[in-house]
This record gives C-alpha cells, sequence and structure tokens, in this order.
C-alpha cells in the first residue's frame, strides 16, 4: 500500500493494516518493494502501533489438494471452521485457509457477523487456484439450497381453502407479504377487509401473526394469494337483511365523485346519494358543496340491490321536503323577501329559503310601465319584497308578484278619505240594489241601494179614502212627475250619472270602498 524509509505497509485483508520492516524485505528480496505489488507474507501478532506485524517466511503450502480440487470440480459441500473475520469478508479454514466475502456468509445483519466467528460452517468452494494458493467458499448458497428444499416441501403442503397462520414479514402499498413457514403469501390489500382501506400498514403490522385463508396457488409461479376478509361474513349478505327501502340510517361519508357521494354504512358496504338526490335545492352543481368525506348524514334508503351490490340513498328525503308545509308558510296574499337568483325573458326567480324558489312573472314586475326583460328592473343577487299569488304544492311552483304591493289609485284614495265623507261619483253600472261607481281614475266602489218600504198600511188607507181624496193625490202625483219614487232612488239611477255618495266604509286590506247613496 505504501513503502515509507523503515516500513512496508500492506494490505492483508483485514481491519488493519500487517507492517513490514524494510530491512526484513531486503535480506530475502532483492527487488524494491513496489505500491501495488502482491507479495506472501505470515502475519503476526500487532505492535505498539496497532499494526500487525508481518515477516516475510512463506507459508508452507499444503502437500494434496486434491480432495479440495475434487470438492470444487463437483460442487460437493465440505465442512471448514471460521477463523477470524477480516476485511470484506472471513478466513475460513477447510483444510487451507480460504476467504469467504461477507456478502457470501449468509448473514444479513453486519452486527451479528463477529457471531460467526468460531463457528464450524457448511460451504462450497467457487474458487480454486492452487497455484496461488487461492481459495473461496460461500455459505450462502448451501443456506438458499436449503432454504429451497424447505419452501419446496411446505409449499406440496398447501391447498387452496385452507386456513393457516402466518407471520407478516413485510408490508407494502398493496399488500403484506406473510410467511407461512418457508412460503410467502401475499395479502393483498384488496383481500384485507371489506372496508375500503386507505394504508396497509394502518390495519397490520410487520411481526404479527395473522390467521388467513388461501384463495390461490400458482405452482408454475410458487405464488400463494391470501384472504383476511373472506374469514368474515360477506357484508352484502347482511346488508340485504338489515336495510330495506324507506329506512333512515346513518352514515360516514367515504368518498365524493362528479355524480355523487358514497356513504359507509357498515364496513364493505357504502351506498350512493346521487347528486340529485342530495338537496331540494336545484342549485347544487357538485356533491362537495353538501358534504364532505368523513361527515356523519342520516340518509333514506331508496332501493336496495344486494345482487349486485347496490343501495340507493337519499340526502334531502331524510332531511325532509321544504314544500310539505309551503301552503302554511307562504298563504296566498302573504309578503315574501328574497334574493334574485336567476333571469329569464319570461320571469324571475326569487329565494325563499330551504331550497325553495318562487316565480315573477314578467307581467307581475310592475305596473309603472311595459318590460322587454325582467333585467330593466331587476338584477341577480337583489333582494325584492312580493306576495304570494298562487302556491301548488304538486307541481313544486310558487307565483309572486311584485307590482300588487306597488300603491295604486284606490290605495291613495283610500288614504286620503274616512267613512262618513261625502263624495262625487259617476254611475258605472247599476244591476238591481247593487250600483258600481266610480269615485276617480281606477278608483271603483260599491253601493248597496235599500230595499223600499213595505206600504200595506197606505194602501189600505187609500181603499177607505173617498173619491175626491183619491183623485187630488193621483192629480200631485202627476204633477210632480212620479217624485214618490224619485225618492226612493231606484228608478232614477243610470249609468253615467254624476251623484252624491256617502263613504260608509273603507277596508285598505282588501281595497274595498263601500257607499250609501246621499240625500
Amino acid at each position: 500500500m505504501s513503502v515509507t524509509a523503515d516500513n512496508i505497509l500492506v494490505d492483508i485483508g483485514r481491519k488493519t493494516e500487517g507492517s513490514l520492516s524494510l530491512a526484513t524485505w531486503r535480506e530475502s528480496n532483492t527487488e524494491e518493494p513496489l505500491r501495488g505489488k502482491t507479495i506472501p507474507v505470515n502475519v503476526g501478532p500487532r505492535n505498539s502501533e496497532g499494526y500487525y506485524e508481518l515477516s516475510t517466511i512463506k507459508v508452507a503450502r499444503p502437500r494434496d489438494w486434491s480432495g479440495l480440487e475434487t470438492a470444487f470440480a463437483d460442487k460437493r459441500t465440505v465442512v471448514g471452521t471460521v477463523i477470524e473475520q477480516v476485511k470484506g469478508g472471513f478466513r475460513v479454514d477447510v483444510g487451507v485457509r480460504a476467504f469467504m466475502p461477507a456478502s457470501r456468509s449468509g448473514v444479513r445483519d453486519a452486527d451479528d457477523m463477529p457471531k460467526l466467528v468460531g463457528q464450524e460452517i457448511q460451504c462450497r468452494i467457487t474458487k480454486l487456484d492452487t497455484d496461488k494458493e487461492d481459495v473461496v467458499v460461500d455459505r450462502r448458497v448451501i443456506i438458499e439450497e436449503e432454504q429451497g428444499r424447505k419452501r419446496e416441501e411446505a409449499f406440496g403442503k398447501l391447498t387452496e381453502g385452507a386456513i393457516v397462520k402466518g407471520r407478516i414479514r413485510s408490508v407494502m402499498d398493496f399488500g403484506a407479504f406473510l410467511d407461512l413457514g418457508g412460503v410467502d403469501g401475499l395479502l393483498h390489500v384488496m383481500d384485507l377487509s371489506w372496508s375500503r382501506v386507505a394504508k396497509v400498514s394502518d390495519v397490520v403490522k410487520v411481526g404479527e401473526e395473522l390467521e388467513v385463508k388461501i384463495l390461490k396457488i400458482d405452482p408454475t409461479t410458487k405464488k400463494v394469494s391470501l384472504g383476511l376478509k373472506q374469514l368474515q361474513e360477506e357484508p352484502w349478505t347482511v346488508a340485504a337483511n338489515t336495510f330495506s327501502q324507506g329506512q333512515r340510517v346513518p352514515g360516514t361519508v367515504s368518498r365524493l365523485t362528479d355524480f355523487g357521494a358514497f356513504v359507509e354504512l357498515m364496513p364493505g358496504v357504502d351506498g350512493l346519494i346521487h347528486l340529485s338526490e342530495m338537496s331540494w335545492d336545484k342549485r347544487v352543481r357538485k356533491p362537495a358543496d353538501v358534504v364532505k368525506v368523513g361527515d356523519r348524514v342520516d340518509v333514506l334508503v331508496l332501493q336496495v340491490n344486494a345482487a349486485d351490490r347496490r343501495i340507493s340513498l337519499g340526502l334531502k328525503q331524510a332531511l325532509g321536503d321544504p314544500w310539505a308545509d309551503i301552503p302554511v308558510k307562504y298563504p296566498v296574499g302573504s309578503i315574501v323577501e328574497g334574493a334574485v337568483t336567476n333571469l329569464t325573458n319570461f320571469g324571475a326567480f326569487v329565494d325563499l329559503g330551504d331550497g325553495v324558489e318562487g316565480m315573477i312573472h314578467i307581467s307581475d314586475i310592475t305596473n309603472e310601465k311595459r318590460l322587454e326583460h325582467p333585467k330593466d328592473m331587476l338584477a341577480k343577487g337583489k333582494t325584492v319584497k312580493a306576495t304570494v299569488l298562487e302556491v301548488d304544492r304538486e307541481k313544486r311552483r310558487i307565483r309572486l308578484g311584485m307590482k300588487q304591493l306597488e300603491p295604486t289609485s284606490i290605495d291613495h284614495y283610500i288614504a286620503e278619505h274616512n267613512a262618513g265623507d261625502t263624495v262625487s261619483g259617476r254611475l258605472v253600472d247599476v244591476q238591481g240594489a247593487s250600483v258600481k261607481v266610480e269615485l276617480g281614475d281606477g278608483v271603483i266602489a260599491r253601493c248597496q241601494l235599500k230595499a223600499p218600504e213595505k206600504k200595506e198600511e197606505s194602501k189600505a188607507a187609500a181603499l177607505n179614502a173617498d173619491v175626491s181624496t183619491l183623485s187630488a193625490m193621483l192629480s200631485a202625483k202627476w204633477k210632480q212627475g212620479g217624485a214618490s219614487d224619485a225618492a226612493d232612488g231606484k228608478d232614477s239611477l243610470k249609468a253615467g250619472q254624476i251623484r252624491s255618495f256617502r263613504i260608509a266604509s273603507l277596508d285598505p286590506s282588501k281595497k274595498l270602498i263601500e257607499l250609501e247613496l246621499g240625500a
């Protein structure tokens, strides 16, 4: 390795180099020592500097190598004793000193290698050079052959469907490998549990002993497939007897998709809430708008198909139908308030809460002017007040009106007058004892005429009157032009007349004005 003024440092295959005196070298060699040259030396104890003392006395070559040559040629197993651990491996006495690389010792853990020193081992000669007295042996090949033989023996005892015990040797993302007594079997993540498994390491650990079922044996590849969940009752068999249509059940949201959310009802059994069954609100665009993974929810079972492993669930049904009490909550004539959610050519939609919307037709938006489009007065997000005009629970429709809340001519008239006021009006329609009266532009009132008094007593008196008195009465009636009938106010009322009336009553809520005929 190096040459100094007094010593030569030599790599002897140990952790520490050997030191050979330069004077000792020159006693038996005429050539100068060169770095990289291979020389035979005898190894002695360590000196004060920690180096092994070396000498040039050559180790005597064994007289007979025939036994080793035969074992090498026939690949026979030989017995040797591990003498010491050196750099890169071990020195093994097999009749001569042989080298065994650490990688071929059969020891996996470096901390266990010193324990091999002093042990008698079985090995195989992999290199034999009698001229250079270079012998290399391999113990690992013997161990692997023995393991292979035991594995074949153990493999032959395995049968599909059998329940066996195994110890987990390693855990991977796709499953766990179990030692079944010389044979490795794979417990795939899909066969680990009926429930969805995110990480195998969350379920099993290295060194854990499990009882598993042999699902499949491949004699060609020597692969063994194992199952753990197969030792438990099939969840969908249980589900078929547990869940029924119309049943309300709790569950946990396990995953979301574009078309809905899956809910775990029991280990290994997931039901689907389709997007259309998540909310009564038609504006839901994706499941994440309503639920998230891990949420505990109550759902209603809509359909069970155990054969196809499908259960349809409804979330909105479990929350209750907001339209069930709509007629009571929003009676016709009630005033509501909400934000405009959408505009169309024919009207505007207003959010009333709980997924319920009402529609204002374009003709019911305002009395002020004719609109070409609802956007001329309304915009998305604008809060408006409206009155309920119609409710159809079966068709899930509520018709609203805004213009109905705008003050009208009759509203202004009622606000400016009181019962008992005397007003003038034009007769619009006279039908029997009921008369419609126009008090102003768009202000129509009603006047109910009093029934004429009975005149039986007058008639009786007339029969008893003398002829001269009767003649005088007839003459007076003719001269007055039927004044008695006019006094009743009935025969003389005609459409178009302007008459004086007294306000009998005012009803602002019903927009009604009741009149009495004036004197």
